[in-house]
């Protein structure tokens, strides 16, 4: 029913298994991501839901991939925030009640879990033109890749400010040194190649297109062994961003219509 919470909970719980396809059955995997079996042919997970609440979390056989209490656990703390308040609009899934317990091969039981009643609001997710960016990539050579790439990033940087075209954010990366850790990516040995990418964002779709024009101009008036420009100068693209806000569910009236086929 509408207020048998737990099950609600549980039923949310194991949607929240499948979601993400093969990442609840070894795609993705911390834990130990070699021991996984036939990768290349990972199978997708599947939910048995029993009347009592309780879900058996398995895939088909002579597949790859595996259903372990670990990667179905990695799968659960994927893309939450409080994990004792799992928002959807039907019911709150309390994530630590969750209880797993491996019951056979690729078999893991899903059981335990705890519901609470709804919000009284549904979320609304909006999109909106909010300018426009590009992104230039240029890759550097040993020796001294990283600190070459430090340098055409200096150099473009100063450029854009003498041309006085005026960005919301200049990003820069350096792939290989800092991409996915960023402030926190520690001192590494001289790297065989780096990849400068730098981004810029901003309302005038000019001054993007006039930064695309001086990404090629580093790889003659800038530090040497530069390459990887083989896809032209970065063009503007359209910024779409995103707006979620909460709305009262009393202002909402469901309504479905079947049009006949």
């Amino acid at each position: 029913s509408e207020t048998d919470y737990d099950k609600l909970a549980s039923g949310i719980v194991a949607g929240h298994i499948l979601e993400c396809g093969a990442q609840a059955t070894g795609g993705n995997f911390s834990y130990d991501w070699r021991s996984v079996p036939d990768m290349a042919h990972i199978g997708f997970p599947i939910a048995e839901a029993y009347p009592n609440g309780e879900i058996i979390i398995t895939k088909h056989e002579n597949t790859g991939g595996l259903v372990t209490v670990q990667s179905v656990t990695e799968q659960l703390v994927y893309e939450i925030g409080d994990p004792t308040n799992y928002i959807t609009p039907e019911v709150i899934a309390d994530f630590t009640t969750i209880k797993l317990e491996q019951v056979g091969k690729d078999r893991v039981r899903v059981y335990g879990v705890k519901g609470k009643p709804p919000t009284k609001f549904y979320k609304v997710s909006m999109s909106y033109f909010d300018g426009y960016m590009a992104v230039g990539t240029l890759t550097y050579s040993w020796p001294d890749a990283l600190e070459k790439a430090k340098k055409a990033d200096e150099i473009i940087r100063a450029r854009l400010k003498d041309l006085g075209l005026e960005f919301e954010e200049i990003h820069t990366e350096f792939l290989g040194y800092n991409s996915c850790h960023g402030p926190l990516a520690h001192k590494i040995e001289e790297p065989n190649e780096v990849v400068l990418r730098i981004a810029v964002r901003g309302k005038s779709f000019e001054a993007v297109d006039r930064f695309g024009r001086e990404v090629p101009a580093l790889i003659l008036t800038g530090p040497p062994g530069v390459t990887g420009f083989g896809g032209g100068r970065p063009h503007p693209s359209e910024v779409i961003a995103y707006w979620p806000t909460l709305i009262p569910k009393e202002l909402v009236k469901p309504e479905i219509i079947v049009e006949e086929i």
